[in-house]
């Protein structure tokens, strides 16, 4: 059997395979389909430093080969997360981070700052394809400034391993990659949702109750894989790649691209084992072509 752990930062994840903030709850929703504590890394969905009830339905809709949401971040805020979330997902010896959002670089900050006092949340995952309500709603992570000054925020009050999520709805990823890195950020996961937007001919509207949302799902894999190869060799730090993974092959494909690990997103709803199912996969692979170590294909397209 091959080696399957990899390392972003100083998180050492047992294999590669984690899951994506917003498509696997908090984990616990998943425990009767999968071991959670033979998961890489569960990112548990979207959480700020206030509660939001997020947008009005509907707000998903099905497109060829993908899906399309705009849940707008409904979670019950970071102290909620503390007090209630978090004791339950102790026992089930899983490797959790959290995903923080928030609407300004103090918002980031302070919910950072009260998950950096759980001694069992070993790393958090910053959204920053949030709108900046100070600068009329653009999000911070389409211009380098704005993706800088939330790092840089996050990195002063927080301790542990920062990994950054970048938007792929920007003009250069690499460019974003390189901010955040240069402030301090200790990996970047990519790439989020690209926009999208259905509609339903019979009611003649939009489709979605706020007309645009993410796109997610295999028809976003060709461009996440771009992406991924072009911000790997422009940082130094770990790249964890995501976007239409649905099996084994498509981790491999992200893992040669430059990615050290990968999440699973959209194929959480159609297959709540999937998870497992990639990491045997992989492991599988592995030891047909004689690969010892996983960290051995790395960026192996060169």
């Amino acid at each position: 059997m091959a080696k399957l752990n990899v390392k972003i930062g100083e998180l050492q994840l047992q294999n590669p395979v984690m899951t994506a903030s917003g498509t696997f709850g908090y984990g616990l929703e998943f425990q009767d389909f999968v071991p959670l504590d033979q998961i890489g890394g569960i990112i548990v969905k979207g959480t700020t430093l206030h509660p939001r009830e997020g947008n009005d339905y509907p707000r998903m809709a099905e497109t060829p080969m993908g899906m399309l949401n705009c849940v707008g971040l409904q979670n019950k805020g970071v102290d909620y997360f503390c007090e209630h979330i978090y004791p339950q997902l102790l026992p089930t010896g899983g490797t959790y981070l959290v995903n923080v959002s928030g609407s300004s670089p103090e918002d980031y900050a302070e919910c950072a700052v009260r998950i950096d006092a759980l001694e069992g949340i070993p790393a958090i995952e910053l959204n920053i394809s949030c709108p900046n309500v100070k600068d009329g709603g653009m999000a911070f992570g389409v211009t380098c400034a704005g993706a800088e000054s939330v790092v840089r925020a996050v990195r002063e009050r927080y301790s542990k391993t920062l990994i950054v999520k970048l938007s792929p709805n920007v003009t250069n990823i690499a460019e974003i990659a390189r901010a955040v890195e240069a402030a301090g950020a200790d990996s970047v996961s990519l790439i989020n949702t690209l926009m999208g937007m259905a509609v339903d001919i019979e009611k003649r509207k939009k489709t979605l109750s706020i007309g645009t949302g993410g796109l997610s799902g295999p028809c976003i894999k060709p461009v996440a894989l771009r992406m991924v190869y072009q911000v790997a060799k422009a940082v130094k730090i770990p790249v964890i790649g995501l976007g239409g993974i649905m099996a084994a092959e498509d981790a491999i494909e992200f893992m040669m691209c430059g990615a050290t690990a990968v999440e699973i997103g959209t194929a959480n709803f159609i297959d709540p084992a999937v998870t497992m199912k990639v990491r045997d996969g992989l492991n599988d692979w592995l030891d047909r072509h004689g690969v010892a170590d996983v960290n051995d294909i790395i960026g192996a397209i060169g």
